[in-house]
């Protein structure tokens, strides 16, 4: 065991910021359970996340001579929140850096605290390259985000609280994983003294670094992340955090969005607080748990680790957590254009309600739906419903795991366009900020015609593009090296079903 963590987490300093935050009962989730769920809420700290503790645990330990140079961090997020507070109570300079795409609510919290704050890059790697000079040049001291053994430490104050708070039988804690600063420092605290309670850290689907790292035994770099869960969108976990993780986490768990959004709805059904998308992780994980084997009459405990949510997001959570409780579903139906089928197919969804309903004639034989169906029967009633919908004689696909159908396809049907030659459809991703989506169709220039567009704001730090472009087969070679040069993510989309039947051109 690395006893040196154990005396670290005991004699960290966190409490001049930080509040010991409550192990609350879930009572809503345990009843739908049939398990012990409480939620440690790391939400309620005054930055509204776990990430002061660790921030303050290394500012209070820096020599005088140190302390007085200053610190440099690199966040768009709730670190640079931690590190402002822990410097305003220290009475330490501090410069934040952060991505010019930072969101401004972000930046004004870290304003109010009173940091110094530089927008520089696009993303985090270019920021965090700025404050390593920065850093040079000012002598200052880096406060890293997750791999330093001070910040894993202050992090580790919350294991403590939780076998403090709950004293009776406790089965597994499911800890949100990023650069795995805070599941480091939970596991080694509680694996030293109970090493029978599970560890399980959670991670979203696209942006799994520490699963992958883990499953490769060594640390792996990923070449692009998901941003949905920001507060984990990390590319490459941390050396001293992945050493712990290899010792003393016993499995991570990995969720999509749509399971994110669900339990973002379940901690506010329990709490009436907005969790953020990071801050919900540990709930999917544990009803992802939950659905795979017996949790009938264990205990459980999450970390719901942070609420800075962006307002403009909750649009986003709210359409995709009934998905992601298996609360709806997204057909695309084909039935005959003849008189009365229409009425024949909405027979079969019975009393169920319709969320949405798209139409558009195709041809003189057939017509595609794109229909949304509430669930209250789950998993079970959406596989009798897409059975009774195929048995009534309509073909139909399930799209409710599409990303493109959900992201932009529900919200354009009816768009067959035969004349069109060429199509290729793309979906693109761009740092979000005044101007960006005028820069985007610029970079992409007029050498190919644009035959489809798409664009939808989540609030969120980048914007997502859905485009058809018209690319004759002679140019395909110069097309791919110009999309290339642009340095926009993109994912070809030409032969995703949603849109064959939905947009393809002919």
């Amino acid at each position: 065991m690395d006893r040196d963590y154990l005396e670290r987490i005991l004699k960290a300093r966190v409490y001049d910021v930080a509040i010991e935050s409550p192990l609350e009962p879930a009572a809503r989730l345990s009843r739908r359970l049939g398990a012990s769920v409480l939620f440690k809420r790391e939400d309620l700290q005054p930055v509204f996340s776990f990430k002061l503790r660790g921030a303050y645990n290394k500012m209070a330990r820096l020599p005088r001579h140190l302390a007085a140079r200053g610190v440099v961090c690199a966040s768009a997020g709730n670190h640079a929140q931690g590190v402002a507070l822990a410097a305003q109570k220290l009475g330490i300079p501090a410069l934040v850096v952060m991505p010019a795409t930072t969101p401004q609510i972000k930046i004004t919290a870290v304003g109010e605290l009173g940091a110094e704050i530089e927008l520089f890059g696009d993303d985090y790697d270019a920021a965090y390259e700025r404050a390593l000079e920065r850093c040079r040049e000012r002598k200052a001291t880096l406060v890293p985000p997750f791999d330093d053994p001070d910040v894993i430490a202050g992090q580790g104050t919350i294991a403590v609280e939780i076998l403090r708070q709950h004293d009776e039988r406790l089965d597994a804690i499911f800890v949100p994983v990023g650069g795995g600063g805070l599941i480091g420092g939970i596991a080694s605290y509680i694996k030293a003294l109970y090493p029978e309670i599970r560890i399980v850290g959670v991670e979203p689907e696209d942006a799994a670094s520490m699963h992958a790292s883990l499953a490769a035994g060594r640390r792996v770099t990923l070449d692009r992340v998901g941003i949905f869960a920001d507060g984990v969108a990390v590319r490459t976990v941390g050396e001293e955090t992945f050493r712990l993780a290899q010792r003393y986490v016993d499995e991570i768990i990995l969720v999509t969005t749509d399971e994110i959004c669900a339990a973002i709805q379940d901690i506010f059904e329990d709490t009436r607080a907005i969790a953020e998308p990071a801050g919900a992780l540990a709930v999917a994980g544990l009803k992802r748990y939950a659905a795979r084997q017996p949790v009938a009459g264990a205990s459980f405990v999450t970390i719901t680790s942070g609420a800075n949510m962006n307002f403009d997001r909750l649009r986003h959570v709210a359409e995709r957590a009934d998905l992601g409780g298996a609360r709806e579903v997204l057909l695309a139906v084909e039935i005959p254009e003849r008189p009365g089928s229409f009425l024949a197919f909405c027979e079969l969804l019975g009393q169920r309600s319709v969320t949405e309903f798209n139409y558009r004639y195709a041809d003189t034989r057939r017509a595609h739906i794109f229909v949304g169906v509430s669930l209250a029967g789950g998993g079970a009633e959406k596989q009798a419903l897409l059975s009774a919908i195929a048995a009534g004689g309509f073909p139909v696909v399930d799209m409710s795991a599409d990303e493109l159908a959900k992201l932009h396809v529900r919200y354009m049907v009816g768009g067959l366009a035969p004349a069109i030659r060429h199509e290729r459809l793309f979906r693109f991703e761009f740092p979000e900020r005044p101007g960006a989506l005028l820069r985007f169709l610029q970079a992409v220039g007029s050498q190919w015609n644009i035959s489809l567009f798409h664009y939808r704001n989540h609030g969120s730090d980048y914007g997502r593009v859905l485009a058809g472009i018209q690319v004759p087969p002679d140019t395909d070679q110069a097309f791919i090296s110009h999309l290339t040069e642009l340095r926009y993510r993109y994912t070809e989309e030409t032969a995703n079903s949603a849109y064959r039947t939905f947009l393809a051109a002919g």
